[in-house]
């Protein structure tokens, strides 16, 4: 039998996690290709002719199945298993691993030297003998010239260079994007676990005060309480269940991310081992190691250096193009020279009267002085980033210590300790309602706690470049 969930959402416990709801009909020409589904009047005159038990069972038929099927779709994952999934299925890193082979594939092409030339030459119309194509060994004329441009001043070995570097630059964006990517992911995944943490909490709470709205209402029937406590419980019954509608809200908000960066429609319950928030000990480690650390994994920074180096090669390279390219050649000529059969030395070049490349020149040395200006302030920011991400975490982390390790747990059972006595009466309404006000909010700050916590070693992994205080 299907049921639906409280306020048409799942617990995130179980396995089963959409909401019913009847297909629409696009769904149901897919289920029937070729059939009257696949029409939209055609389906709407045959539920006008379907009786109602028929249409019941065809809905339960159809319903059913699809939500069983959608149980399948829930992906349970630790984080783990959630960064694999991400390196093999991500496409913006798959689509950025091509701009490494791209660049590869530039340093091949600027390892080849330049083709030779030929250029060939004949008679089209001889007057004298009215011959047409006239390129006999007696009467005929035609030349052949062969030209090979070399380049000086080093400028191959130069153009290589600057494309090995181009290549470096995009191995550093390339994991540069992973760092971000990651940061992303390991944030989010934080995200959805705590956000569906504190929808279990209200469900732990709704579910109870269902049970106590429904006995009261029924007391109240009687005549045995008053009409203003059951109204009581009722309201903060409705307040909770508001809440925990808007709790789902941004759980499908950052559950998105999530299914974006794994390349998957499933739904996503995380699965972290509570113990792991205190595992760390971050105020043993030392900041100025971080910044180290940074200056050698941050490949943003590294990135910026590397266009340091490409400046000055392009500078370089530029400075010489200002020398003019060698071209040599041999030229034969059979009978319009001075003799027959006459072979020639060809050599030319550019004269550098006017355009010496001064502009490029000019441009490139103010890229290269304005790529040092930025890799200097680059490294600032990361000196920045890490002490910021230092002390947040450093912060969050004494906040944490402060907590006890078992008071959750007793404050839950003296959630149900206390509504055991409210039934029987040994405690007040005003007492039991503000204890659940006080246990909501003390559950969702722990959760914010704990979750702003893992944010903030993640934060200060990004900002080293590695994930130094890892699982």
């Amino acid at each position: 039998m299907c049921l639906y969930t409280p306020l048409g959402a799942p617990v995130f416990v179980p396995r089963f996690n959409k909401p019913f709801g009847i297909a629409p009909s696009s769904r149901l020409a897919r289920t029937f290709p070729g059939s009257y589904f696949s029409n939209r009047f055609f389906f709407s005159m045959m539920v006008d002719k379907l009786s109602k038990r028929s249409l019941a069972v065809l809905l339960m038929l159809y319903v059913c199945p699809a939500f069983a099927q959608g149980g399948s779709d829930t992906l349970h994952l630790r984080l783990v298993d959630a960064e694999k999934v991400f390196l093999e299925k991500n496409l913006l890193l798959l689509a950025e691993r091509y701009s490494i082979d791209a660049a590869e594939a530039q340093v091949m092409q600027a390892r080849l030297y330049n083709n030779p030339t030929l250029a060939l030459s004949g008679n089209l119309y001889n007057p004298q003998r009215s011959k047409f194509g006239d390129i006999s060994e007696r009467t005929g004329q035609y030349t052949a010239n062969v030209q090979q441009l070399i380049l000086l001043a080093g400028k191959r070995n130069k153009q290589i260079r600057l494309a090995e570097t181009e290549v470096a630059l995009s191995r550093h964006r390339f994991f540069d994007l992973m760092r971000t990517l990651r940061f992303t992911l390991r944030s989010s995944f934080y995200t959805v676990y705590f956000l569906q943490d504190s929808y279990n909490a209200y469900a732990t709470q709704i579910a109870s005060l269902t049970k106590l709205d429904a006995a009261y209402s029924a007391l109240q029937d009687k005549g045995v309480i008053s009409r203003r406590d059951g109204l009581r419980i009722r309201s903060l019954l409705y307040t909770l269940r508001g809440e925990q509608a808007v709790l789902l809200n941004e759980i499908h908000e950052a559950t998105q991310d999530l299914q974006i960066l794994l390349q998957t429609g499933a739904y996503i319950v995380p699965e972290l081992d509570r113990a792991t928030p205190k595992r760390y000990s971050i105020r043993e480690s030392n900041a100025v190691a971080l910044i180290d650390t940074a200056y050698n994994n941050r490949y943003d920074l590294k990135a910026a250096e590397a266009s340091v180096v490409y400046a000055q090669q392009h500078y370089a390279l530029q400075r010489a193009m200002a020398v003019p390219d060698l071209t040599l050649g041999v030229e034969f000529d059979k009978r319009g020279s001075f003799v027959d059969n006459a072979t020639f030395l060809n050599v030319a070049f550019d004269l550098p009267f006017f355009n010496r490349n001064q502009g490029n020149i000019k441009a490139a040395r103010y890229t290269a002085a304005q790529n040092q200006l930025v890799a200097g302030q680059k490294k600032l920011v990361v000196e920045t980033e890490v002490w910021n991400a230092y002390r947040q975490a450093i912060n969050t982390e004494t906040a944490l210590t402060q907590v006890d390790a078992g008071f959750r747990a007793a404050f839950r059972g003296l959630l149900e300790s206390l509504e055991d006595n409210f039934r029987k009466h040994n405690v007040s309404l005003l007492e039991f309602t503000d204890f659940n006000e006080s246990y909501k909010d003390t559950m969702l700050q722990l959760n914010q706690l704990e979750n702003e916590y893992l944010q903030s070693v993640e934060r200060l992994n990004y900002a080293v470049g590695r994930p130094v205080f890892d699982e």
